[in-house]
């Protein structure tokens, strides 16, 4: 490992960056380096820009993949290089907001019936229930599941905070099933080795399945649950405040999106076509 590599670790376990974090911003300094065939600390700020352009344009990147790139990219030559930052221009990039894709509650239960084995249909349901991240479900323990309180205890969650979410009686019930079927050492979900945690990938694999098995067109990843967690709450009638807090979200204004896609809230608006009056209610023509 170079000292430039090591330096740059140190850097960010000191402030507590996850190991996906640390991951992603060392990739974008590699991909860096490779790309001009030259050590990164003996690169200038038009070489770093220009390298950005060909990201943006040639590689056509998608937003988020290009913002880690250029995260890590900041970090590494501000942080770790301590180069004033007026050196690097990384012009703000303005994310797009589509709206989060949801199935309907039949559609949700297609899913779970599709699943192609009992592990997956309780993964998919345990993200679907307690509206969690698929990294917090590949990491769930039995010892997270507090069935006399009816909550699950969500650590080390996005931005390394804890929180508790909504455990449902019918999960409960599917999870101690699961529970006695796999006898887990540790983690609830595991892969083909009982002591690590299921890899993400993996979850994402049963969810794809699980999709086209169901015929479903619609939904884009595991993470489809997720949003399926917030829509199916609101149109239920739970504050937003309360839904917040449930899925970890640090602003609002994160879960006030899912306002915009409830059928509560859209269905309620006539549309101005059924506004018109019917053919069969219009007077007759006098000249016809």
């Amino acid at each position: 490992m170079s000292e430039l590599r090591t330096r740059m670790i140190d850097d960010m376990v000191l402030r507590r960056f996850s190991p996906r974090t640390q991951q992603s911003y060392v990739g974008a300094v590699k991909g860096l380096a490779a790309f001009y065939h030259t050590p990164p600390d003996q690169l200038d700020a038009e070489q770093i820009q220009a390298y950005l352009l060909h990201l943006t344009t040639e590689r056509n990147l998608a937003w988020s993949s290009l913002n880690v790139a250029v995260s890590g990219l900041r970090f590494f030559y501000h942080t770790t290089l301590g180069w004033d930052r007026l050196e690097l221009v990384i012009p703000p990039r303005k994310r797009p907001s589509p709206l989060p894709e949801v199935l309907s509650v039949e559609e949700v239960e297609r899913l779970f019936e599709a699943a192609s084995c009992p592990k997956h249909r309780v993964l998919l349901m345990t993200t679907y229930a307690t509206g969690v991240r698929v990294s917090e479900v590949v990491r769930l323990q039995a010892s997270d599941i507090h069935s006399d309180r009816r909550m699950v205890r969500v650590e080390n969650g996005k931005g390394g905070k804890d929180r508790y979410t909504v455990l449902s009686e019918r999960l409960l019930v599917e999870l101690r099933q699961h529970f006695r079927r796999v006898r887990p050492l540790s983690w609830l979900f595991f892969g083909a080795d009982r002591t690590r945690p299921l890899s993400t990938s993996a979850a994402q694999r049963a969810f794809t399945a699980a999709q086209q098995r169901a015929g479903l067109v619609r939904g884009n990843g595991i993470h489809t649950l997720r949003h399926c967690f917030a829509t199916h709450l609101l149109e239920a009638g739970v504050d937003v405040k309360v839904i917040q807090e449930l899925m970890g979200h640090s602003s609002i204004l994160t879960t006030m999106r899912y306002l915009r896609v409830t059928r509560k809230t859209i269905t309620a608006t006539r549309s101005p076509l059924d506004l018109l009056p019917k053919p069969e209610d219009l007077p007759d023509d006098p000249s016809s």
